[in-house]
């Protein structure tokens, strides 16, 4: 399933469900090395340049507050896991406060995890994270697609694509991907 081409739009993500929640699989390759992506993923200043402001204890079992600037969305979590260039797991949830002033959206409590791969100049990243209820799924995997755009135009300097544009070119293949479910 993962990078699929469907009416000219590359698909990162493979969707599955677990425990009556979905889990979205993004995965892609960048011509950076690992110690690039890994500050990219890491460090608050470039986060904030791509995905979104993060501040707190930004050590494993430390928390944090986050806002994502593309949903708008608040929210705080806690690290589980940081091995260095390697792999990074966190728990969030959306704020009360954020959760209110939403779209009637559901509760976005759940995990990612960051996986990256080293090989040579270049580096694998798959991101793994778990959300939202099943009907939700394909709304899930392009958002995470985006996420994962936003990423890869940063670590190469350009200015991140047109969003609302790039979800209506991304939903399609999604909305079939959840359907297989």
């Amino acid at each position: 399933m993962t990078k699929q081409s469907t009416a000219g739009a590359q698909i990162l993500g493979s969707l599955r469900s677990a425990d009556g929640r979905c889990v979205v699989r993004i995965e892609d390759t960048f011509d950076t090395d690992v110690d690039d992506v890994w500050e990219a993923v890491t460090a608050p200043e470039r986060l904030a340049r791509w995905y979104g402001e993060i501040e707190g204890d930004l050590r494993v079992g430390g928390v944090y507050r986050m806002y994502l600037h593309g949903p708008g969305l608040h929210g705080a979590g806690r690290i589980e896991a940081c091995e260095r260039l390697r792999r990074l797991r966190v728990v969030s949830a959306e704020t009360d406060e954020s959760w209110q002033l939403g779209d009637d959206l559901p509760d976005l409590d759940g995990f990612t995890e960051v996986t990256l791969t080293a090989a040579g100049a270049q580096t694998t990243l798959v991101i793994e994270t778990g959300w939202a209820p099943l009907d939700q799924v394909a709304f899930y995997g392009v958002g995470w697609q985006l996420h994962a755009e936003h990423l890869a135009d940063h670590l190469v300097g350009r200015e991140s694509r047109d969003e609302p544009t790039r979800w209506q070119e991304l939903e399609p293949g999604y909305l079939r991907l959840a359907a297989d479910l």
